[in-house]
């Protein structure tokens, strides 16, 4: 038998290196204990989404969408300086997210014949139309007359049918009311619907499962029932995770409601400003402006330019068709304004929701990929 002494001075030398390593391990690995950080401001006792409600929506409807992959990319690594971890909602059912929340919100409708009805730029429009396929119901979507020709005709190959209107956010409720009257529907809001936040936020819910040491995650913002599920549950879970937005700078209505405290409407008035970003022209509302006032630690605002550019590079170095409204998260992750408020030593791994990838592939032939010759 080996001397004791020796075994005695084997495990300490053992111990010594086990310590040793510990201290190289990547900041993202001991950013864990950080979990103990001071919670963020509660929201009112009654709001209606709790991280409980996100829970039980994201076991709702995982036999009805895809548990996507989170991947990395090297260049985008080296843009960002940084650990990037793309979820890829571009490769859900639909092409997006939307069908997280709009399924969650189909499964709990107390009546259960209604037809649903909706008003969507494109992304909701076709999460709803597949929903009450799935379901056996008949699906009414109002699209403003601008939704690109790709979104349209998925939506109607979805089998749901199609009113047009004006682009704008009082004409699109206008006739969303007016369809739910002439045809007995229940409506569900592409953002607002407490129980589509609540599907929305099984995005961090598989994130977070997928990678648990992110220490912050960028979340296009439009609606923002995006955001605010992701944010309900993930401060539930790690109130030290940064949340933060990113938005067009051309439809800055969730930065500048966040900066003034108050919540806004776009600067242009009742006119929904043009952006490539399509998915993202729409107000906050009721429910998703608390979260975002209370839980999302910052709007960063990205330009059609970088907007544009993250979106090609995307395309270039992932092979991920995503759409422009994804490219938002994408430019804002590898940008200055990011970089000089969050730097890489104090967060080196962050999440990115590439949030979906219906777009109009002549229109992006000629814009996004205008100067190749």
């Amino acid at each position: 038998m080996a001397d004791p002494a020796a075994k005695l001075g084997l495990l300490a030398v053992l111990a010594s290196v086990a310590v040793a390593y510990a201290l190289t391990l990547p900041k993202r690995r001991r950013s864990l204990g950080r979990r103990g950080a001071k919670p963020p401001a509660p929201l009112p006792a009654d709001f209606p989404v709790t991280p409980a409600k996100v829970l039980a929506a994201s076991k709702r409807v995982a036999p009805h969408v895809h548990r996507t992959p989170v991947l990395t990319c090297g260049c985008l690594d080296a843009a960002a300086g940084r650990r990037l971890h793309f979820k890829c909602e571009v490769l859900q059912k639909t092409g997006s997210f939307k069908v997280r929340g709009a399924t969650n919100a189909a499964l709990l409708l107390e009546d259960a014949s209604s037809p649903l009805v909706t008003h969507s730029s494109g992304n909701h429009a076709q999460a709803i139309a597949l929903a009450a396929k799935l379901l056996g119901r008949d699906a009414h979507v109002v699209m403003p007359d601008t939704a690109p020709a790709v979104k349209r005709a998925a939506v109607a190959g979805y089998g749901a049918r199609i009113t047009l209107c004006a682009p704008t956010n009082a004409a699109r409720a206008e006739a969303a009311a007016a369809k739910c009257a002439e045809v007995g529907g229940s409506f569900v809001h592409p953002s607002d619907d407490p129980d589509v936040i609540a599907g929305q936020g099984s995005v961090a819910v598989e994130f977070l499962e997928q990678a648990p040491f992110l220490d912050a995650l960028i979340v296009p913002v439009g609606g923002g029932g995006l955001v605010s599920g992701i944010a309900v549950y993930a401060k539930g879970l790690r109130p030290d995770l940064k949340i933060i937005g990113a938005e067009p700078a051309l439809v800055d209505d969730a930065a500048r409601s966040k900066a003034a405290g108050a919540r806004l409407g776009f600067a242009t008035g009742d006119v929904v400003p043009n952006t490539l970003a399509d998915g993202l022209k729409t107000l906050l509302g009721d429910n998703t402006w608390p979260v975002v006032r209370d839980l999302v630690d910052e709007i960063i605002t990205v330009d059609e330019a970088e907007i544009a550019y993250a979106t090609k590079l995307v395309w270039g170095r992932m092979k991920l068709c995503i759409e422009p409204s994804a490219g938002a998260g994408v430019a804002a992750a590898t940008g200055a304004a990011f970089r000089a408020r969050y730097p890489p030593d104090a967060y080196p791994n962050v999440g990115v929701v590439l949030c979906g990838g219906n777009l109009d592939l002549a229109k992006a032939a000629k814009t996004l990929f205008a100067e190749a010759g």
